[in-house]
């Protein structure tokens, strides 16, 4: 049963306390990789959704104020109903949606409109970050080290992933504004894809990329590939071997 109308007056008397997490950026990758978290989505539930988004749309008059809190409403909405993955939906490319990678969503000042093109813009959204999601999930598995490696095999294999992701990430945000806030996450989410602890995983990550990442600037090759090399060797201790 979908979420009640009646529950957004609970719902926002909650909202700060849960403002963290309602945030992609710090969900953890068991919160949204979709082999955990089941989804399921027909003609059905996407005019049924839809209605109810529609209805909370607030007024053509209404200010920033009002769009931010429908933002944060839809959700909190789509959380409880999905699961938080969903909570991404949107994380959107440019300076207006925090350097993500959602396209059908800019920002509340632009977005925001009349209630049936408005609920049609979210629905796309959380589909295209559902999309992106299971995405990742399969490049992850990918690129995951095989269980028996070591030293300076597991290093290469850790290396490489971070070099294609990076590379990933940067193609679809442009490296626009905020961009290398999605590489830190998705990095976070492929060491702990495999296994490793969130807390040292952002460690990690922190540590290898630092501040050498910046807004709208694509990174040369050769820092991509510095930033895979530290990761790599920070983790493994030896250096990743060269290919002949």
């Amino acid at each position: 049963m979908i979420v009640e109308l009646s529950w957004r007056a609970r719902l926002w008397r909650n909202i700060t306390a849960t403002d963290d997490e309602l945030a992609a950026a710090r969900l953890p990758w068991s919160a949204v990789d979709p082999a955990l978290v089941a989804f399921s989505w027909d003609e059905a539930e996407a005019g049924e959704v839809t209605a109810v988004i529609a209805s909370m749309v607030p007024a053509g008059d209404g200010g920033w104020e009002d769009n931010y809190r429908f933002t944060t409403e839809v959700t909190a909405l789509l959380a409880a109903r999905y699961g938080r993955w969903a909570c991404g939906w949107h994380w959107a490319v440019g300076e207006g949606g925090g350097g993500g990678v959602v396209t059908h969503w800019c920002c509340e000042a632009h977005s925001v409109g009349r209630p049936d093109v408005t609920a049609a813009k979210v629905v796309a959204s959380l589909l295209e970050w559902r999309d992106w999601l299971e995405e990742l999930a399969q490049r992850f598995a990918q690129l995951a080290p095989p269980a028996a490696t070591a030293g300076e095999d597991r290093s290469w294999h850790l290396e490489r992933a971070a070099t294609r992701l990076v590379t990933v990430v940067m193609d679809r945000t442009g490296a626009e504004c905020g961009w290398y806030g999605l590489c830190h996450t998705v990095l976070t989410w492929f060491l702990s894809s495999t296994g490793m602890g969130a807390p040292e995983a952002r460690d990690a990550v922190e540590a290898a990329i630092g501040g050498r990442f910046t807004s709208w600037t694509a990174p040369p090759r050769t820092l991509i590939d510095a930033v895979g090399e530290d990761l790599a060797t920070d983790l493994t201790g030896v250096r990743p071997y060269r290919e002949r």
